[in-house]
């Protein structure tokens, strides 16, 4: 997926419809994610981010792991979602839970509606992010369809419900225009430094790879872990 120059103004001004519809959209039936083991670190203040408020890395594994994994994805990207569906899961399995590698959520802002899941994904804490995340990619085809504000607006705010959240508190986390600010210009200023040009892309101990399959993803990962 390209396009990565954000219109960030027509973002910020797609957030301000959203009022209405997270007023009065009915609640949703809870359920609880399970624990994760991801910690967070704030993004540094930059030129590009002047904002007071810190967009943390969102991280899960050992923080002393020998490789670091990030991946750039945008929660609207098929692409994205193939990788989390086919990959992610034996990625963790093999390599982040076992302390070989350190795994980094950084989030592409396409749209407006990948901004809003961004939102609620972070809304929760890095308690609930990781978990957000798969919904946000199992269930990508869902809360997306149709491509009305409304609908999908009230598709993430249940999303939110469910992960544990509360009405007002989801409600305050896709209103807040400067949490939004500060999220689109932490991003832009990473893939702008990272070279960024779709979605998924990793960087890889500082190696920027595009997208690939689980075997050739676990092959790099193998040789970095051996030294070679």
């Amino acid at each position: 997926m390209n396009g990565m120059k954000i219109a960030l103004a027509a973002l910020l001004v797609a957030l301000g419809g959203l009022a209405y519809w997270l007023t009065y959209a009915p609640p949703a039936a809870q359920t609880s994610l399970p624990p994760s083991t991801e910690s967070a670190k704030p993004a540094q203040k930059t030129a590009e981010n002047p904002s007071d408020i810190q967009i943390m890395d969102m991280t899960e594994g050992s923080p002393d792991a020998p490789v670091t994994v990030v991946e750039y994805a945008s929660f609207t990207c098929p692409h994205c979602r193939s990788f989390h569906e086919n990959a992610y899961g034996k990625l963790k399995k093999n390599y982040i839970d076992t302390g070989k590698v350190k795994f980094v959520m950084r989030e592409v802002y396409f749209d407006r509606f990948g901004l809003w899941a961004g939102m609620v994904a972070r809304c929760g804490g890095p308690d609930k992010y990781f978990g957000v995340v798969d919904i946000l990619f199992n269930e990508q085809q869902s809360w997306t369809a149709g491509g009305d504000p409304a609908a999908v607006a009230d598709n993430l705010r249940k999303i939110g419900l469910r992960a544990g959240m509360s009405k007002d508190q989801v409600n305050a986390c896709l209103q807040d225009g400067e949490k939004a600010q500060a999220m689109v210009a932490v991003y832009q200023a990473n893939a702008e430094r990272d070279g960024i040009k779709g979605t998924p892309t990793f960087v890889i101990n500082g190696e920027t790879t595009p997208n690939m399959s689980y075997a050739d993803f676990a092959a790099i990962l193998d040789k970095k872990l051996s030294g070679k």
